[in-house]
């Protein structure tokens, strides 16, 4: 039995158990008793090697699907009008919810000057964007990007997932690495194998430091003077391991000096030619672009990659975002 299977047994059997509690305690408990019947089957087809198979089709319903209803019979293809109604209804709002989770997409405090472009490849996105200011301190500001394993409605319920996390620790005075630590070791413990999460957490103080650190992700830039500086990962992605360490990078902006993260739906995008945009195209952009404000540079990143693509479809859902120092 792989750990999703673990995972979704272990999720059965809970609902069985919180079903008969209340079932023994209703009156009216005709719905519930049906409920509790379906529970059954569900388990009944696990035990049968059976389970995550579509009785219409008989081909693989798919992990994901299975993650957001355990119950379900039948692969997205062969719902009913109606169940499929219900679920584009659900998708809409969960698509309105995430929105609705960003920050303003231009953000001015304390010196520093953040704009991003958030692009979701459907109605929801497994990219991470955030930025947190502490209580009654508009100075020292703490940002976040990052990409959760998947696609689609599994992915985006990561996202939240993080995006709470980070929400709860921010409001310690953890240093920035053990924060990251903290926040993985929650991430490993609550989130179940092999979904994982990259990103990258950095704090802005007031002096124009930055102290930066990458789960794994994608390098960010910074732009100094014309100059592209490249920021490896200083650990790995959150959920691999729960005992994952961390260090920190730091760098100084002077005024008009960037840092530009990214999501691999960027970098990874490809023209007609099946090219991959690439890194290097990225920091050759950003070299020249030193001193402009961060929706300007985030607006011409957008802008080159679509040129690039000439039209080609996204393959993954794309962020990016610029932090730029304005004195």
């Amino acid at each position: 039995m792989t750990t999703t299977d673990s995972f979704l047994r272990d999720q059965l059997l809970d609902r069985r158990q919180r079903l008969e509690a209340v079932v023994a305690g209703s009156r009216d408990h005709t719905d519930l008793v049906n409920l509790l019947g379906q529970v059954d089957s569900a388990l009944q087809r696990m035990d049968a090697g059976t389970y995550g198979i579509c009785e219409y089709c008989h081909e693989d319903i798919g992990k994901e699907w299975l993650l957001t209803n355990p119950l379900t019979k039948f692969c997205l293809e062969h719902l009913s009008p109606n169940e499929r109604g219900l679920l584009e209804q659900d998708l809409a709002l969960a698509s309105q919810i995430q929105r609705e989770m960003l920050p303003k997409p231009h953000l001015m405090l304390g010196g520093w000057e953040i704009a991003y472009h958030y692009k979701p490849l459907g109605l929801v996105s497994g990219d991470y964007c955030d930025v947190v200011t502490r209580d009654g301190d508009g100075e020292s500001l703490l940002f976040i990007l990052g990409d959760a394993s998947g696609k689609g409605l599994a992915a985006s319920m990561l996202m939240a997932h993080l995006r709470a996390i980070f929400r709860a620790l921010s409001a310690t005075a953890l240093p920035l690495d053990k924060l990251v630590e903290q926040a993985g070791r929650i991430f490993r413990e609550s989130a179940m194998a092999p979904y994982f999460a990259t990103l990258v957490c950095g704090r802005a103080g007031a002096s124009g430091e930055i102290e930066l650190c990458n789960a794994g992700h994608c390098p960010p830039l910074a732009l100094r003077d014309g100059q592209v500086t490249r920021f490896e990962a200083t650990g790995m992605p959150l959920g691999l391991f729960s005992e994952g360490t961390y260090s920190s990078a730091t760098l100084r902006l002077g005024a008009g000096d960037s840092l530009l993260l990214y999501t691999d739906g960027l970098s990874e995008a490809r023209n007609p030619r099946d090219e991959e945009y690439g890194e290097l195209r990225l920091a050759a952009l950003a070299s020249g672009r030193h001193a402009v404000a961060a929706p300007e540079l985030v607006g011409r990143c957008v802008e080159d990659v679509a040129v690039f693509r000439s039209g080609t479809p996204l393959a993954d859902d794309m962020t990016v975002m610029a932090v730029h120092r304005l004195n």
